[in-house]
């Protein structure tokens, strides 16, 4: 089936995965998690209700029971699986992805990630190879309040706002169950309706076109920083007075102000193999040091909780909180990161001006290639420079990170879709644009084509 991913299953509807399908994931499930209970939420997307159906039919005919949520975000589930003790839970969700996508996010025991190495593979192959037979006790479906506890505890993260003029763009995404109730009548809120559609841009704010809207709110209304979610409110981006996107990454960043500086906490944070050297530069006056490791949450939780760290991020956007069991939440991180941006205001630092003083390098951005022969194209990147002079260090586990003393560069194949992926940093535009250029017309040169996927 071609919705299996390394994360979750994903892909367009009745085309990559069916109803079928999704029934025999239920049924599966259960004996691969160890688990006679299944707590499911869903987003609004117009074929989630019927997935629904499908995933509790296939659960229930297993013999164990539905614990069902209603509408909700990503981060909800992953949190009531952990608060509530739960062995499993899906969230129906193709998270940023266009509206005629869908899918499921799996989690075990606290919320930890299911991806394809660590269950999914397992009730792939049961799907493929185990007959149905349905139980003589059908399993019993339940609904259940998780909003409210879950509301309750995003409120003792909500900060003092006074003073600081937000524009926010809900994305007409799962944001929009909490956002209002959160931050109250004095946000700037628009696309704040639950629409599966997508109507106004699809819920992907990596995507340049996706925040146009966004950018031109806060020029139009001289805000002193704008935010926007994406589909399932895992992830959230951000815009400074500007209108200039700012790179996901630095705001782990921003978010060591909230930690290590007012929280006066010690440990380690966790980045991912594309995050700027600027950001560990940055979190080292704090007196923490950086982890980095692969991309994704099925890699980054594990790995928070693996070495006891504090917090992390990602350059997609995510951030994790290990008072969130180890999980990504874009509310709670948009929490923090405006807690800090207001008390920033109030000492006369806007946020550009904090921004400017972590950025220290020239960033190309990830550049994103169609290509068939990935590996081949990545090694042949790596090649090259590495016979033109020796790295200062070299990172293989998801992908290839090579570093400089003046610039590094990442390259890697993206785990859920057709790409390979591309970002350098260097200490000017001038050597930025040389490796760039190398790296293009290398990948080029095996038959690669630039495109805006993510």
């Amino acid at each position: 089936m071609k919705a299996f991913k390394a994360y979750d299953i994903r892909g367009v509807y009745n085309k990559d995965f069916n109803k079928e399908d999704v029934y025999k994931v239920g049924y599966f499930l259960p004996q691969v998690l160890k688990t006679d209970k299944i707590l499911v939420g869903r987003d609004v997307r117009e074929s989630s209700p019927e997935i629904l159906k499908y995933l509790v039919k296939g659960i229930t005919d297993a013999g164990a029971n539905v614990f069902y949520t209603g509408l909700a975000t990503t981060p909800m589930i992953y949190y009531a699986t952990a608060k509530f003790g739960f062995d499993g839970s899906v969230m129906i969700t193709a998270s940023h992805n266009p509206a005629e996508y869908n899918g499921l996010k799996v989690s075990g025991t606290n919320a930890r990630p299911v991806g394809y190495d660590t269950g999914l593979k397992e009730v792939e192959t049961l799907m493929e190879t185990r007959d149905i037979v349905v139980a003589e006790q059908k399993g019993e479906f339940h609904e259940i309040n998780v909003h409210d506890t879950y509301l309750e505890f995003l409120k003792q993260y909500v900060p003092d706002l006074s003073g600081l003029k937000i524009s926010m763009d809900v994305s007409n995404g799962m944001a929009a169950l909490f956002i209002k109730d959160l931050l109250g009548k004095d946000i700037m809120y628009f696309y704040d309706e639950l629409d599966g559609r997508f109507p106004n841009h699809e819920a992907n704010p990596l995507v340049a076109r996706n925040i146009v809207d966004l950018q031109n709110h806060v020029k139009e209304n001289k805000s002193d920083i704008g935010v926007i979610f994406d589909g399932d409110a895992d992830r959230v981006m951000f815009v400074d007075e500007n209108a200039q996107f700012i790179s996901p990454d630095l705001m782990i960043a921003v978010l060591a102000h909230y930690f290590l500086e007012e929280k006066g906490l010690k440990g380690k944070v966790i980045q991912d193999i594309r995050t700027s050297k600027a950001v560990g530069e940055y979190i080292a006056k704090f007196g923490s040091t950086m982890e980095m490791w692969r991309v994704g949450r099925a890699y980054a939780a594990t790995k928070l909780k693996e070495i006891d760290g504090i917090f992390g991020g990602e350059l997609a956007g995510h951030y994790y909180f290990k008072d969130f069991y180890y999980s990504d939440s874009g509310i709670l991180a948009s929490l923090l990161i405006l807690d800090v941006i207001a008390k920033m205001k109030k000492k006369g630092i806007s946020v550009s001006q904090l921004i400017a003083d972590i950025k220290k390098y020239e960033n190309s951005g990830e550049l994103n290639f169609k290509i068939e022969d990935k590996q081949g194209a990545m090694d042949a990147v790596i090649d090259y420079f590495r016979t033109l002079e020796t790295p200062t260090a070299f990172y293989d586990f998801d992908g290839y990170r090579i570093e400089y003393k003046d610039w590094w560069l990442n390259i890697r194949p993206s785990n859920t879709e057709p790409y390979l992926r591309f970002l350098a940093e260097a200490n000017s535009q001038k050597l930025l644009k040389e490796i760039v250029d190398q790296v293009i017309g290398i990948i080029e040169g095996y038959g690669g084509e630039i495109t805006d996927g993510h």
